[in-house]
C-alpha cells in the first residue's frame, strides 16, 4: 500500500476546515482534517512530497521521516504539525480501511462504544446561523443586519444570554459544557492588562452561576480563560468558582507557564485545564511531572497527530490526570479524534465546537446514520477506518476561493 499522492482542500465553516487525503496505490484513500493556518495546504503538499512513494502502512515512521524533513534536527513544535497532523489522520484512515477494521481497533481497542462531547457554547451567543459567509482572519462569520442593540456587549455578554444558551444546549441532548469567561464588560480597567479586579471577577463568576444553575443538575459546565491572565487575577477566578463545582477552568494564563499552572492549581478546588497549544508528548511532559493541570487537552489536529495524542493520554493516564481533547474541526477531525478518545482510559469528554455551522452534519456522509451527534455523544461503529467520508456536494458550496478541491480548480471568486 503505497502513497501515490496527497491533495488538499478548504472548506469554510466556523474556522478553515483543511482536508487531506492520502491516495494509495491500492486505491483506498485515507482522509484527515488539519488545524487551519496560514499557508498550511502548501506546507502539507510539501512535506506530502517527502513520503510519496513510501509503504503508508509504517505510520510512525512516515512521522518520523516528516518531522526531519521539517527542519535539520526534526522540529518540535508550531504549525509544521498542523500539516503532520493531518497527513498522519489520513494514513490511520487509510490503513482501517485496508485492513477492514476502525481505527480504534489499530489503538488497542475501545473502552466505549460512544465518546462524549462537550458542547463549546462560547460567550451566551455564536455566530448567527444563516448562510451570509464573511470571512475574517480565517474565519467564517454568519453576517447579518442587526437588530437596535443586539450588538450591544451588555446584552450579549450577560447572564441572561449564558442561561439561554445552556439550555438550548442541554435541550439538544448535551450533559456537558463550556463558556467563555474572557469577554467585554463594563469592569475591564484596561483593555489587554492580564490583570483582573475585583468587580470584573466577580463579573464573571455571574456568568458562570448562570451557566451552572441553567444547565440544571446532572450537566457539567466548564469555562475557558483563553491564556489572558496573570497568577494572581487565576487564582481570584477559580476561587470565586469553587463553590459552582464547575468541571474545569480551561487555559487561565498563557500555555508555557507551566509553573504558574502548578501553583494556581495548588491554591484552588476548581479543577485546570490547558493544552491546545501544547504540542507532542514533550510539551505536556513538564505539566505531568509537576501535576500542574486535572486535566490536558492537546487538539489532535495539531498536536503532532493521532498516535501522539495517544501517547499524551496515556501518559496522563499515569499520573491520574485527565483527558479532554480541544476541537474546533468538522465532522471528520471530530469523528477521527473520537477514534482516539474511545481508546484511552481516562477520557473526559471531547469537544465540540460547531454548533451553529448550518452545514456542520451535512458535511459528514456517515454509514449507518444521518446524524454525526446522538444525544450529546458520537457513536462508534464497525465501519473501517473512521467510518466518515466528505459530503462533496456541500464541501464543494463552501470550498475556500483560491485553494484546490483535492487538485481541482474551482471558482476563485466565490465560495459557493
Amino acid at each position: 500500500m503505497r502513497i501515490e499522492e496527497i491533495r488538499t482542500a478548504v472548506v469554510q465553516g466556523n474556522y478553515d476546515w483543511t482536508f487531506v487525503r492520502v491516495y494509495m496505490d491500492n486505491g483506498i484513500v485515507g482522509l484527515g482534517e488539519s488545524f487551519f493556518a496560514p499557508g498550511l495546504t502548501s506546507m502539507i503538499a510539501e512535506l506530502g512530497e517527502v513520503i510519496v512513494g513510501e509503504d503508508g502502512r509504517n505510520i510512525t515512521h512516515l512521522l518520523a521521516k516528516l518531522q526531519r524533513a521539517a527542519s535539520g534536527a526534526g522540529s518540535v513544535a508550531g504549525v509544521v504539525y498542523n500539516a503532520i497532523s493531518g497527513i498522519e489522520a489520513a494514513l490511520w484512515d487509510a490503513l482501517g480501511k485496508h485492513l477492514k477494521t476502525p481505527v480504534y481497533q489499530l489503538f488497542g481497542g475501545k473502552y466505549r462504544s460512544r465518546v462524549k462531547l462537550y458542547a463549546d457554547c462560547h460567550a451566551g451567543r455564536e455566530w448567527p446561523p444563516y448562510y451570509n459567509a464573511v470571512l475574517q482572519g480565517g474565519m467564517v462569520h454568519w453576517a447579518l443586519e442587526a437588530e437596535p442593540g443586539e450588538q450591544d456587549p451588555a446584552k450579549i455578554y450577560s447572564p441572561e444570554a449564558y442561561a439561554r444558551r445552556a439550555k438550548e444546549a442541554v435541550a439538544k441532548g448535551f450533559r456537558m459544557l463550556k463558556f467563555d469567561l474572557d469577554v467585554p464588560n463594563p469592569h475591564q480597567e484596561e483593555a489587554g492588562s492580564r490583570r483582573v479586579p475585583k468587580a470584573e471577577a466577580e463579573f464573571m463568576a455571574e456568568l458562570a452561576r448562570s451557566a451552572v444553575e441553567a444547565a440544571g443538575p446532572g450537566v457539567e459546565v466548564g469555562f475557558d480563560l483563553h491564556w489572558r491572565y496573570d497568577f494572581a487575577s487565576s487564582v481570584r477566578i477559580a476561587h470565586l468558582l469553587e463553590p459552582l463545582g464547575v468541571a474545569f477552568l480551561e487555559d487561565p494564563v498563557p500555555p508555557e507557564a507551566s509553573a504558574a499552572l502548578r501553583d494556581i492549581s495548588r491554591a484552588t478546588r476548581t479543577p485546570i485545564s490547558t493544552g491546545e497549544n501544547l504540542y507532542l508528548l514533550q510539551g505536556f511532559i513538564p505539566l505531568l511531572e509537576e501535576r500542574a493541570v486535572s486535566i490536558v487537552s492537546p487538539d489532535l489536529q495539531k498536536t503532532g497527530g493521532l498516535w501522539e495524542g495517544l501517547r499524551i493520554a496515556s501518559a496522563a493516564d499515569a499520573y491520574l490526570i485527565g483527558f479532554a481533547p480541544h476541537n474546533i474541526s468538522s465532522p471528520i477531525g471530530l469523528i477521527a479524534s473520537a477514534h482516539v478518545c474511545a481508546a484511552a482510559r481516562n477520557f473526559v469528554a471531547l469537544e465540540f465546537h460547531g454548533q451553529d455551522v448550518p452545514f456542520w452534519n451535512d458535511i459528514a456522509v456517515l454509514p449507518d446514520r444521518s446524524d454525526v451527534i446522538v444525544d450529546g455523544y458520537v457513536p462508534l461503529t464497525e465501519a473501517p477506518g473512521f467510518g466518515v467520508e466528505l459530503n462533496e456536494a456541500v464541501a464543494r458550496r463552501w470550498a475556500k476561493p483560491g485553494e484546490r478541491f483535492f487538485g481541482e480548480v474551482l471558482n476563485p471568486a466565490k465560495a459557493g
